[in-house]
C-alpha cells in the first residue's frame, strides 16, 4: 500500500522560550531566565507529555522544559472560568471549536461516499484528555501480548498492567487490576439513569455476560464504564500530573509555542526550534528531546526535521537526517456508528439541552460540581465478539441516553437514545504526509477507512448485534421507532450503504511512529521508544503503538508515558507475571 512521509507541525508546547543566539549550559536544578539548556525538552503537553513532565522532574538533578502549542486549560487560574473544558457534560463545545483543537480533516474517503472526515485533536494543556469523553478503557490483555509478538519486546500485558495501576486511583479501591494511589482519579457514573440500567439488562437478555470491571479480569460483556472524572470535574493529565508538579523549580512550561523542527548535530538531537509571539527561538536538551505531540503531530515534526522517507522529504526540499520510511505510515483509527431509537418516555437528555435547563445544570455545576453537568453521560457500555472464532472482543458499545448529530454540532430535536458501536481491530491502514514544508500547514491525512471487505463485514455485525440487543424486553417501556439506520435499512447492501454514509471517527488516531524491532523496516522507534538511527530522541505518545487496541486510547497513552518515564530514567520495567487472565476462545 502507499505510505506517506510529510506532515505539518502542530505540536503542543508549554515552556519558557529563549533567543536562538543564547547557548548556555544548565548548572543547577533550578531553571532561571538565563537558562537555555535543559536535561529534557518535551514537545507537547498532552496526555503523554504531562505525565513525562511530572515523572522526569521527580529527579531534582534533572531539568525539564515542557512546550505546548495551545494555551493553558484554565483562565485566571480558575476551572470555573474554563468550564467548557472542566465541566464533563460540556465536552462537545471544544470538540467543535478550534480554540483548543487542531481541527484536522482527512482526505475524501473513497469507500465512504467521498466524505471528508473531521478529526478533533487537543491543542491545550492536557491535549486530547482535555477534549475527550473521559472514558477510561485500557484495551484487552491480548492486545499487549500481540504488541510483544509484533516486536515491541517488554510491552506484553504483564509488563503494562503495573503501569496502569501506578497511574490510577480508582474510587472502588485498589486490587490486582486497579490502582489505589496514582495521580489519575477514575470513577464510575453517578446519575443512575434508568436507560443505562436498561441497556445493561437488555444486553444480558440478548445473551451477553455482565462484567463488573471491563478493565480488570474480564473485558468481555456489558457493565459500568470507568471515567476520568474526579469530584465532578474532568480529570485530564493536566489536572492529574502537570499542575501538581508546577511548583518544582526544575520544571518550566510555556504555552502558545509552535515547534517547527528538531535541531540535530549529525544524528544526535540537540534541541528544538519553535515560534512564539512571532519570534523564532531555540532551546537545547542535554539529555533528550522527547516528542509527545500525538499520532499526527509527532510524525509531522519528524518529517519537517528530515526524519522519514528520504524520497518524500526531497520532494519538499527537506535535508534528510535519517531515512525512516515508516514515519507517518501505519495510521490506524477506530470508526463508529450511532444506532438511535426514539424514547417513549421524556427521560433522555433532550430536555437538558433546552436553554432554561442548561442554565440550571450549569449553575449547579459552577456552585457545587454536581448534577447533570458532572458527567459525560457515557456511563454504560461493553465489549462483545462479532462472530464465532474471534479470540477476544472486537466490538465496543458506548451507550448514551441522548441523541448526537454531527459530532454534537447539531442539536437533537427528539427524545432519543443511542449506542455508539464500532469494530475495534479494523484492517484498513492509512498514512499521513506533509502538505508542504510549512510547519503551520496541516498534514495530508489518509486513513483509508473501510478499504477492506473484513471491515465492512464487521460493521454489518455491529448493526445486527445492536438491533438484537435493542429488541429485548427490558427496553419495552422505553423503545420507540428506530431513528437510525431506520426500518428501510435491512439488507446487507442497505446496511453497507448506511455505514458508508454515517460512520465517523471515534477520535483514536494511532500507530504512525510504530514501535518494533530493528528488523522491521516500518518501525520508527525501538521498544525503549528511541528513534532508530538517531541519538537523544524519543517519541512517547499514541503514535508508537504497533497496532490498534481494543478500546479507547487515552488510558493506554498514559500507561505508555508512565512506562517510558522509567525507561528514560534507567529504571527496570515493572512486571506482574502472575496476574490471572480471562480464558480466550479457540
Amino acid at each position: 500500500m502507499e505510505c506517506c512521509s510529510d506532515v505539518s507541525p502542530s505540536i503542543s508546547i508549554s515552556m519558557l522560550c529563549f533567543s536562538s543566539s543564547v547557548r548556555l549550559t544548565h548548572s543547577s536544578t533550578a531553571v532561571n531566565k538565563s537558562t537555555a539548556s535543559y536535561s529534557y525538552v518535551i514537545v507537547g503537553a498532552g496526555s503523554a507529555g504531562c505525565v513525562l513532565a511530572n515523572r522526569l522532574s521527580e529527579n531534582t538533578s534533572d531539568s525539564v522544559l515542557l512546550l505546548e502549542a495551545g494555551p493553558k486549560d484554565k483562565q485566571l487560574g480558575s476551572t470555573r472560568l474554563s468550564w467548557k473544558i472542566h465541566m464533563p457534560a460540556a465536552l462537545t463545545y471544544n470538540l467543535c471549536d478550534d480554540k483548543y483543537n487542531w481541527f484536522y480533516h482527512t482526505l475524501p474517503q473513497a469507500h465512504m461516499d467521498g466524505r471528508v472526515m473531521y478529526w478533533p485533536r487537543g491543542r491545550v494543556w492536557g491535549g486530547s484528555s482535555s477534549l475527550n469523553a473521559m472514558v477510561y478503557i485500557r484495551g484487552h490483555a491480548e492486545d499487549y501480548n500481540r504488541w510483544q509478538s509484533e516486536g515491541a519486546e517488554g510491552w506484553d500485558y504483564h509488563h503494562c498492567l503495573p503501569y496502569f495501576r501506578k497511574a490510577q486511583t480508582h474510587e472502588l479501591g485498589a486490587d490486582r487490576y486497579r490502582g489505589g494511589d496514582g495521580p489519575l482519579h477514575v470513577t464510575r457514573g453517578k446519575t443512575s439513569h434508568p436507560l443505562h440500567h436498561a441497556f445493561i439488562e437488555v444486553a444480558q437478555q440478548a445473551g451477553y455476560p455482565f462484567t463488573d470491571d471491563m478493565n480488570g479480569f474480564q473485558q468481555e460483556g456489558v457493565g459500568w464504564m470507568d471515567m476520568t472524572i474526579h469530584r465532578g470535574k474532568r480529570w485530564s493529565t493536566a489536572s492529574a500530573y502537570l499542575r501538581p508538579a508546577l511548583s518544582r523549580p526544575n520544571l518550566r512550561t510555556e504555552v502558545r509555542c509552535m515547534v517547527t523542527r528538531i535541531l540535530f548535530d549529525g544524528t544526535r538531537a540537540r534541541g528544538v526550534e519553535y515560534q512564539q509571539d512571532g519570534q523564532m527561538k531555540k532551546v537545547f536538551a542535554d539529555k533528550e528531546v522527547i516528542l509527545s505531540g500525538g499520532a499526527i503531530n509527532s510524525p509531522q515534526l519528524l518529517l519537517l526535521s528530515g526524519v522519514g522517507n528520504a524520497d518524500e522529504l526531497r520532494k519538499h526540499d527537506i535535508p534528510v537526517i535519517q531515512h525512516l520510511p515508516g514515519v507517518g505510515c501505519n495510521l490506524q483509527d477506530h470508526l463508529e456508528i450511532y444506532v438511535q431509537h426514539r424514547c417513549t418516555q421524556p427521560i433522555t437528555l433532550y430536555k437538558a439541552q433546552k436553554p432554561f435547563h442548561m442554565v440550571k445544570i450549569g449553575l449547579e455545576w459552577l456552585l457545587r460540581f454536581t448534577g447533570y453537568g458532572a458527567t459525560a453521560h457515557l456511563e454504560s457500555g461493553g465489549f462483545i465478539r462479532s462472530r464465532p472464532g474471534v479470540p477476544h472482543p472486537d466490538i465496543q458499545f458506548h451507550f448514551l441516553p441522548s441523541q448526537v448529530i454531527d459530532h454534537g454540532r447539531v442539536k437533537s430535536k427528539i427524545e432519543a437514545f443511542q449506542v455508539h458501536v464500532g469494530p475495534m481491530r479494523s484492517t484498513s491502514v492509512g498514512w499521513l504526509k506533509l502538505k508542504s514544508r510549512d510547519p503551520f500547514a496541516h498534514p495530508i491525512i489518509q486513513p483509508n477507512y473501510l478499504s477492506t471487505d473484513t471491515d465492512m463485514l464487521e460493521f454489518r455485525q455491529c448493526i445486527k448485534h445492536t438491533r438484537e440487543i435493542f429488541t429485548q424486553k427490558a427496553f419495552d417501556p422505553f423503545r420507540g421507532p428506530e431513528v437510525q439506520p431506520g426500518p428501510a435499512v435491512q439488507s446487507d447492501a442497505e446496511i453497507d450503504a448506511f455505514v458508508r454514509q454515517k460512520a465517523d471517527s471515534a477520535y483514536h488516531p494511532s500507530c504512525t511512529c510504530k514501535m518494533g524491532s530493528a528488523s522491521d523496516s516500518r518501525a520508527v522507534v525501538d521498544p525503549a521508544l528511541r528513534v532508530y538511527g538517531l541519538q537523544g530522541l524519543r517519541v512517547v505518545d499514541a503514535s508508537v503503538m504497533p497496532s490498534m487496541l481494543s478500546g479507547n486510547l487515552n488510558a493506554p497513552t498514559i500507561m505508555i508515558a508512565e512506562k517510558a518515564a522509567d525507561a528514560i530514567k534507567g529504571i527496570p520495567s515493572l512486571h506482574d507475571p502472575g496476574v490471572p487472565l480471562h480464558p480466550q476462545s479457540d
